[in-house]
Order: structure tokens, then sequence, then C-alpha cells
């Protein structure tokens, strides 16, 4: 039995996507990759690792945790081998816990492991506001009275002014709270000498809310995991996808 070659052509080639690499460190408890991918372009992938599992709620002791430097060096080892350009700590408690003095020795430990750039959540959002030119914020978070006052505290110490606060007092499954809940604490902090909100909480769902907020609001409104990638993706030479976002607008 013969047989005779194939009349169809073979495909072309097609090359590979080159690809961008961001290594993301977050707490063990950390629910929302997929949120952390809405803000990636085609060509960035993220490389999300998790710091080991402690049984701890979501309380000043998890914050204390979680922001040691040798810890997440240890976690930022676990990026490190897929070659990303930067990689960042995916959390606002545990990178202000600590002041602003505790917030660059995570940034040190990073680098010192080896990322090439790194940046923290609180970090993110203090380039981010002095990028936005505010000085006075609202904030709001799903953290309980001793956690939101050290936010409070942080900004403080960086020139920011936190004119009014609100928060849920939750320990955990904070990733569950609905939109609709959020919502009502912004409106709730709002005011005329307020100049931009913040959402805290890397482990709260904010996405779909921020240009609704900003467009009703008529001002700035930076949540956690959006301050987080916007600089993330900066260091790495890329552009935030956020339609209608103000902070992934200006230039």
């Amino acid at each position: 039995m013969s047989t005779r070659p194939s009349t169809h052509p073979l495909p072309a080639a097609v090359p590979p996507l080159l690809q961008t690499g961001i290594g993301v460190v977050a707490p063990y408890d950390f629910a929302l990759d997929r949120e952390l991918w809405r803000w990636a372009p085609d060509d960035v992938t993220l490389h999300v690792t998790r710091t080991p599992y402690a049984p701890m709620a979501a309380t000043v002791e998890m914050a204390v945790h979680i922001s040691d430097p040798d810890l997440i060096a240890r976690t930022t080892y676990n990026v490190l081998p897929v070659g990303p350009l930067v990689v960042a700590y995916a959390c606002t408690f545990g990178s202000f816990v600590g002041g602003l003095t505790g917030e660059l020795a995570l940034v040190d430990a990073m680098v010192g492991a080896g990322a090439p750039a790194a940046v923290t959540t609180s970090g993110a959002l203090l380039l981010a506001l002095r990028r936005l030119r505010v000085n006075r914020i609202a904030t709001v978070t799903p953290y309980t009275n001793d956690l939101t006052a050290g936010l409070s505290a942080f900004l403080a110490q960086a020139g920011i002014e936190v004119i009014a606060t609100a928060g849920l007092g939750l320990i955990a499954q904070i990733w569950a709270v609905p939109y609709e809940t959020t919502v009502e604490l912004v409106r709730s902090v709002d005011s005329d000498a307020v100049e931009a909100i913040f959402i805290s909480c890397t482990n709260l769902p904010t996405y779909d809310v921020i240009a609704g907020l900003e467009a009703t609001l008529g001002k700035p409104v930076l949540t956690a995991n959006q301050v987080t990638m916007w600089s993330a993706l900066e260091l790495a030479g890329r552009q935030g996808i956020g339609p209608g976002q103000r902070l992934l607008t200006i230039g």
C-alpha cells in the first residue's frame, strides 16, 4: 500500500509570545489571584507565591508575623527561578505595621534575596499619592480598629493626613465582602476636605468599583491591589489595564 505526501501545508511556526514576569509574594491567606491578573496586559505573567501557613486570624499578630523581612526574603526565593523583572509584596498591613522603616526593610529584603526590583503595597500607595499630588485622604479598611489606626500612623509618618476612616472589624474571609459594602463605606468617609480615598487590604475585592466611584465622587479612589500592580508594572516598563481608573491613566 503506497502513501502520498499530504497536500495540506504545515502551519507556519508561530513565535512564542514574549512575556514579562512579575513575582508576587502574598500572605498565606491571599484569595484574589485573579483580581491581580485583571490589571496585567497580555504580555505580562504573574508568578504568585505565598508565605508559609500560620494559624492566625487577620490581626496585629498576623501583621507582625508576615512583616518579618527574613520571612519575605525566603518567600521571594520561590519566584526567582523564573526570572521576574520585579517582585511585589502584595500585603497592606504586613507592609505598614512596621512603619516607614519596616516597609523599607521589606524592600531591602526582597532585593537582597535577588529580586531585580521590589515594591510593597504600602510603598506603592505612597508612590501613587505622590504621583497624584494628594496629601489629605480618607481610608476604608476591613480591619479591626487597631490595624486601621496603624494605617493612619504609617501615612502620617509619610506626611499624609487621614481625614476620616471606616473599618469593618473583620479577622477572616475578607475576600467575601461584597462590593456593595465597600461602596457604602467609601461614600461614608467622603467629604470636600478629602482629596482621595484609599481602600486597604489586598484580600478585599475592588477592581469593579474603582471607576464608578471615581466618576461619582469626582476624585481618585485607590485600592491595595491597584496600587501594587500599578507600581510593579511601572517598574517592569509596562502599563496596567484599568479602564476609567485615574491612577492607570496618569503619566
